[in-house]
């Protein structure tokens, strides 16, 4: 579990993150949502360790960020997987050269052990057959797996997933984020998802974080996402007519 206690960021004189306090469950598929500008790609950074808070506490299972030293810092990173938006492969490798790089920088496995454990992991996400092929060879479905195999290679207790449906069509998407919840679960990690993406919130949002102008403005499940009043959130889940349709069917439902 991630836990978030009264985070708060500034740049300049612009205040970012105003105070958020939230967790990320383990086991689950938490999500980050909200307009360009709410914030959530700097708590996302945050968690990260890419930006410091100004004030308030990131723990990773009881363990406060800001009071590690820098050894246990370095090991903190051995135990995080980052999807980033728009995969991040290196072009010049192999789809098995890429997903055998975080096993290379930060472990001390075999050639054998890497080879076994990138095979393992090229499979788990459906890729028979690619090892040797270079991320242009690719559609943009199979580079996004591509990049969740080289995130999950070394065993993460976390996943960080940066806008991973950017750029797919529906369809693709929807894989990508069943693939992502399968994961999760099967490997009992806290993920997070920075998304704008309701077909995301709709598919695998197990707790989802709805950020406006750096505040916590609401927090629940998919479930609860279609039921709150909140006007913040039903202004931005229900700006399209499909959201609206599918609320209006779920109260008649209840």
């Amino acid at each position: 579990m991630i836990e978030v206690k009264n985070v708060e960021k500034s740049f300049g004189d612009a205040k970012v993150l105003k105070g958020i306090t939230t967790t990320f469950e383990t086991g689950k598929t938490n999500l980050i949502i909200g307009q360009s500008g709410s914030g959530k790609t700097v708590l996302l950074k945050s968690l990260l360790g890419i930006h410091q808070p100004d004030s308030g506490t990131i723990s990773f299972d009881g363990r406060i960020y800001s009071e590690m030293t820098s050894d246990e810092k370095r090991e903190l990173r051995t135990e995080i997987g980052m999807v980033f938006q728009g995969s991040a492969l290196f072009d010049s490798m192999t789809v098995e050269e890429n997903v055998a790089f975080p096993l290379k920088m930060f472990s001390h496995k075999t050639p054998a052990e890497i080879k076994e454990r990138v095979d393992f992991v090229i499979a788990r996400v459906n890729l028979i057959n690619a090892h040797h092929k270079k991320p242009s060879e690719l559609s943009g479905g199979m580079q996004k797996r591509v990049a969740i195999a080289r995130a999950i290679v070394n065993n993460p207790r976390y996943l960080f997933c940066d806008e991973p449906n950017s750029g797919l069509d529906p369809k693709t998407s929807i894989v990508i984020d069943n693939l992502i919840h399968e994961i999760t679960v099967e490997y009992n990690i806290t993920t997070v998802v920075n998304t704008h993406d309701m077909n995301s919130v709709m598919e695998i949002g197990e707790k989802i974080v709805f950020l406006k102008e750096g505040v916590l403005a609401w927090e629940g499940s998919k479930k609860e996402i279609f039921k709150t009043d909140n006007e913040a959130v039903t202004d931005f889940v229900y700006s399209s007519n499909l959201f609206k349709k599918i609320r209006k069917a779920q109260n008649k439902e209840d």
